[in-house]
C-alpha cells in the first residue's frame, strides 16, 4: 500500500514562493512507482509537479500531489547530422542546457536559463530568442493518468503552437510526461538575429561564434532582465505574447505608431505583451507583497508573504486594462491553480 505525506507545504516546490499546502504528497523517480501512485489515486483531484515554475497556487490543494524526480540523459541512437538524447522529465531544463553544450550538441542555446524541468517543455512548447523545442523535438512517453499504460507521441501527435500543445488543450490532465526525446545537431545553425544576442556578443567580444558563446549571452541578457526566482518569487513571463491579424496590427499601429510587432506566417503579427503592460502604466508597480516587475512588465512578483488569490487578481486587472486601452486580451501563460 502506498503511503503519502499529508499536509505538506508546497512553497518549496513553487517558485512564486507562494504557501500552500497539499493534502496528499509524494514524490516518484521511476514509472513504475508512478503507476503504483496513480493506482492510489483514483478518481481523487491531482496535481503533477515538476520544477514548479509555471506555477500559481491561489489555494490549499485538496488532493493528490505528485513530484515527478524522473532523471537521467541518454543517447540513444545518432547519425550523420543529428544525436538522438533522451532525458528524464524531472530532470532540471537549464542544466540539460548546459549538458547538451559540455557535448557540442547545439540546438538548444537558445534556451538557456528558462526555469523548470525538461517534462514542462514540450508541454507548453518552450521557447526564446527565435527558438521553439519543437524544432528539436522527436518524441516522448508519456503515462496516461486513468490506465497506466505508457504512449509514446510523435511530434505530429503533439500539436505544438506557440506556447502550447495537445497536453494544455485536448490531453490537458489526462498525461503524465515521463522523458522527451531531442533531436539535436552535430553542426551548428547559429541564431543569433532575435533580441539582443547579437549586440550582446559583441559587448562580450566574442569573435568565434560557439553555442556555448551563444548560451552565455542569453544568460547575460536574462539575468539582466528577470529575476532570479532565489530572490523574489515569479514564474518568468505570466502572459503570452498576443498574436493578431495584420490588418487589425495596422489599425493599432495607426492609434499607437510605437507599437512594435513582429510579423508571422499567415498575415498574423506578434505584439510583446510587456509593451502592452508598461503602456497600460503596470510597470514597476507594488501592491503590499506583491507587485509588477521594475525591469521587466510581463513579469509578476511575490515580495515575501504575498498570496496566489493577491497576485491572480493582479493578472485580472492587468489583463482587463491592456482590453480597454487596446482591445487585446492578454493570455496567461502560468497555470494558475
Amino acid at each position: 500500500m502506498t503511503t503519502f505525506s499529508e499536509n505538506v507545504s508546497l512553497k518549496p516546490f513553487n517558485t512564486f514562493g507562494i504557501e500552500a499546502k497539499a493534502s496528499q504528497f509524494q514524490v516518484f523517480s521511476s514509472i513504475p512507482e508512478l503507476q503504483d501512485l496513480l493506482n492510489s489515486v483514483g478518481a481523487s483531484p491531482l496535481l503533477i509537479l515538476g520544477g514548479g515554475s509555471n506555477l500559481l497556487l491561489t489555494q490549499d490543494f485538496k488532493g493528490y500531489v505528485l513530484k515527478n524526480e524522473l532523471k537521467g540523459i541518454s543517447v540513444i541512437k545518432e547519425d550523420e547530422d543529428h544525436v538522438f538524447v533522451e532525458v528524464q522529465a524531472g530532470e532540471n531544463w537549464h542544466e540539460f542546457v548546459l549538458h547538451a553544450i559540455a557535448n557540442d550538441w547545439a540546438g538548444i542555446e537558445n534556451l538557456s536559463l528558462i526555469p523548470g524541468t525538461v517534462g514542462a517543455a514540450p508541454m507548453q512548447n518552450i521557447g526564446a530568442y527565435g527558438i521553439e523545442i519543437k524544432e528539436v523535438f522527436d518524441s516522448l512517453k508519456a503515462v496516461e493518468i486513468a490506465t497506466g499504460e505508457v504512449h509514446t507521441f510523435n511530434k505530429e501527435a503533439c500539436q505544438f503552437g506557440y506556447r502550447e500543445s495537445v497536453f494544455k488543450k485536448s490531453l490537458k490532465g489526462k498525461y503524465v510526461i515521463a522523458s522527451v526525446v531531442f533531436r539535436l545537431n552535430k553542426t551548428p545553425q547559429f541564431n543569433t538575429s532575435y533580441g539582443a544576442i547579437q549586440e550582446t556578443l559583441q559587448e562580450m567580444g566574442v569573435t568565434g561564434l560557439s553555442i556555448k558563446a551563444v548560451s552565455d549571452a542569453v544568460i547575460k541578457i536574462r539575468q539582466s532582465k528577470l529575476p532570479d526566482p532565489n530572490e523574489i518569487g515569479n514564474a518568468g513571463s505570466f502572459f503570452k505574447n498576443p498574436e493578431v491579424e495584420k490588418i487589425d496590427f495596422e489599425g493599432l499601429k495607426a492609434e499607437f505608431p510605437s507599437i512594435p510587432g513582429y510579423q508571422l506566417p499567415e498575415n498574423k503579427v506578434k505584439i510583446p505583451a510587456a509593451w502592452l503592460i508598461e503602456q497600460a502604466g503596470w510597470k514597476g508597480k507594488t501592491f503590499g507583497q506583491i507587485g509588477v516587475h521594475k525591469n521587466q512588465p510581463l513579469v509578476l512578483v511575490n515580495y515575501g508573504q504575498g498570496k496566489g488569490a493577491d497576485l491572480r487578481d493582479l493578472a485580472f486587472k492587468i489583463r482587463t486594462s491592456v482590453t480597454q486601452k487596446f482591445g487585446i486580451e492578454l493570455t496567461p501563460e502560468v497555470n494558475i491553480i
